[in-house]
């Protein structure tokens, strides 16, 4: 039979580009890259440290979220800003789950200069799964897998008719694969570091050396790849949200690559393009810091308590869903008069506004500023 994947083909993993064809592409994304770390730099230390703890936080919930996990924002805020020092106000205690996944953020992307190594990656993957349990399965948690209960397969649709997107390596090849992997990573490549961001991600969740979480490693590795092309671990534009964006084109590109030569320009083209949009959704993250600002700004001096002051910047970092005065004593653990009372304050200042009729509970926005 011919070969089905990828890593079954004679001379895997030397794969082949054509540079020719991503040089414009690449090219346009470095200037992009160098452009937005420029104008990041402006801004000042207390709005830089703003944009990258959104930044991140947006990383986190994506990358999450991409494998079907939802993550409780306010957490994985309070989380990146404990391991960063940084001042937000009262932090949020947070799961073992989100402190896991933050936890391996940072460090692919803080000490973005330090090896990539066996150790490393098995301490990222012992943060992902603390219970050494994926759902109600257990994991080899923080090694790789062995491949006991069958072959490694991407697999989707119902029991009886799945469909099997991908098959990776048998586990007895994992030592041989990763030990050439993590050469290369590691090592000075002929390539554009932008470029190896791209491959390295290609390349790992080929092999698929874990029993879950191979993808938001690769991922994580791939931002470490882009701190290092950057030489920075300054983060101001999510890769994995854009992914998120784009997940139905991410896997149809991914499953084509993994089932074809080893000419991965293909990928490439996408993952750069991708890259590029994910820098298109830094300047979001910039008007979101800036509105934040200039909103303190204006009302410097105005008598505020804890509630009001919490929840305003809840809904200054994006508040998700509408602003009910339960939700407000739900967050606030306050009773529902005080609630009301707070929003009334609030309303009467010109600082929330009645939301127009749309359902049983009355709902409250940001009054926009000029």
């Amino acid at each position: 039979m011919p070969p089905t994947y990828i890593h079954e083909l004679t001379g895997w993993p030397n794969f082949s580009v054509s540079r020719e064809r991503l040089a414009d592409q690449v090219a346009a994304v470095r200037h992009r890259q160098g452009r937005l770390i420029g104008r990041m730099e402006s801004l000042g230390f207390t709005l830089r440290a703003e944009a990258m703890l959104q930044t991140l936080t947006e990383d986190v919930i994506k990358t999450s979220e991409i494998e079907g996990e939802m993550l409780d924002r306010p957490q994985v805020r309070s989380s990146i800003a404990r391991r960063l020092g940084m001042d937000v106000g009262a932090l949020r205690p947070a799961d073992r789950n989100v402190d896991g996944v933050v936890d391996m953020t940072l460090d692919a992307t803080q000490k973005f200069d330090a090896p990539l190594t066996n150790e490393r990656l098995f301490d990222w993957h012992a943060a992902l799964f603390p219970t050494g349990r994926s759902g109600m399965t257990r994991i080899r948690a923080g090694a790789w897998r062995d491949d006991t209960s069958g072959p490694m397969q991407v697999v989707s649709g119902p029991i009886g008719q799945e469909r099997v997107h991908y098959q990776a390596p048998p586990a007895r090849r994992l030592n041989r694969e990763m030990g050439a992997f993590l050469k290369w990573f590691n090592g000075t490549a002929a390539f554009d570091p932008v470029l190896k961001a791209g491959i390295a991600h290609l390349w790992f969740v080929t092999i698929h050396p874990f029993d879950d979480g191979n993808g938001r490693i690769a991922r994580a590795i791939a931002d470490m790849a882009l701190a290092r092309s950057e030489n920075s671990p300054q983060r101001f534009y999510s890769m994995s949200g854009q992914i998120r964006v784009e997940r139905k084109a991410y896997y149809d590109v991914l499953e084509a690559t993994q089932k074809g030569s080893l000419d991965i320009t293909l990928w490439l083209e996408w993952f750069l393009g991708c890259l590029d949009r994910a820098i298109d959704g830094a300047e979001d993250v910039l008007a979101a810091v800036l509105k934040k600002a200039r909103f303190w700004e204006t009302h410097a001096g105005e008598p505020f308590n804890q509630r009001q002051r919490k929840m305003l910047n809840r809904l200054l970092d994006g508040f998700e869903g509408k602003l009910t005065s339960s939700k407000w004593a739900a967050l606030e653990k306050s009773s529902q008069d005080t609630a009301s009372r707070d929003i009334d304050d609030l309303v009467k200042r010109g600082i929330l506004i009645k939301d127009a009729a749309g359902g049983r509970s009355t709902s409250y926005s940001l009054v926009e500023g000029p």
